[in-house]
Order: structure tokens, then C-alpha cells, then sequence
């Protein structure tokens, strides 16, 4: 659930500095959705990885104990300290860290889907809202990115 916790995070802080900030739509769109989805939304899933590993493969479905959890976990920290390095980082600093993302998460999903199919995996974790973060999500980011570049 929490894809949709930080999506929501996304849009109402963009729009309220949008319209306390006047500032401009797609590059704000851009720097929420890197600072927040991809920064903040990746730390939280670093503590879960790290932290709680064992609960954390539980809802997806797969085994506890293993310590590909604590990779993972250092994956997501990398991307959350990018993310968040994109408030003071603009232009090639974003479309890297888009792209970045954009392969993580896509190839997250592939993941999850051969998961599904596989193993009949239907956990919230693998099949839930962040397998379709993990698609939807990449497409919106580089997509805001390239459009903002090309202003």
C-alpha cells in the first residue's frame, strides 16, 4: 500500500507548490516525482529491506532469511539518496537518475510478473500495488523528464 501513499505524497505536495510557489508545472511534476516517489518512496523501502527483511519477503511471497533481502536493501538506499540529491541536481543529474530508476523498477516488475506466472504468487507484495508502481511509475518519471528537457 505504500505506492500509493508516496504517489499521493507526489501529486498534493507538487500541487500545493505549485500554487503557493507559481512555479512551473512540469518541473515541479519532475522534481516531486524524483525527490518524493523516487527518493523518499526508496528510503522507506530500504528500511524495509534492512530492517524488517524477514516480514518484507513474507508479503511478497518468498523466503525469509535470505541475503538478497540486505542487497536489495542497498539498491533502494542508492536510489533514495539519488532521488533525494535531485531537490538541489537538475538536468542530466535527473534524466541519470530517471533512467536509473526506470531499469530498477522495470526490471522489479518483470520480477514480480514470471513470479505470478511461475508460481501462481498473488502475495500484495509481488501482484499488488507495486507491480504496477513498478511499471506505471518509470514511464511517468522518464516521461516527465524528457519533456521537461526539452523545454
Amino acid at each position: 500500500m505504500f505506492p500509493v501513499f508516496f504517489f499521493g505524497l507526489t501529486i498534493l505536495g507538487a500541487l500545493l507548490h505549485i500554487w503557493i510557489g507559481k512555479t512551473g508545472v512540469i518541473e515541479t511534476f519532475c522534481l516531486y516525482f524524483l525527490a518524493v516517489e523516487v527518493g523518499l518512496q526508496s528510503l522507506y523501502a530500504f528500511v524495509g529491506h534492512y530492517f524488517i527483511s524477514d516480514r518484507v519477503a513474507e508479503s511478497i511471497g518468498w523466503p525469509a532469511g535470505n541475503p538478497f533481502q540486505k542487497e536489495i536493501a542497498f539498491t533502494n538506499l542508492a536510489f533514495g539518496v539519488l532521488g533525494i540529491l535531485c531537490i538541489w541536481f537538475r538536468a542530466e543529474f535527473w534524466m541519470a537518475t530517471a533512467i536509473g530508476i526506470a531499469v530498477f523498477w522495470l526490471g522489479a516488475g518483470v520480477v514480480h510478473l514470471q513470479d505470478i506466472r511461475q508460481r501462481h504468487n498473488f502475495n500484495p507484495g509481488n501482484a499488488g500495488f507495486i507491480l504496477i508502481a513498478d511499471v506505471v511509475m518509470p514511464m511517468v518519471i522518464l516521461g516527465l523528464v524528457i519533456v521537461n528537457s526539452l523545454r
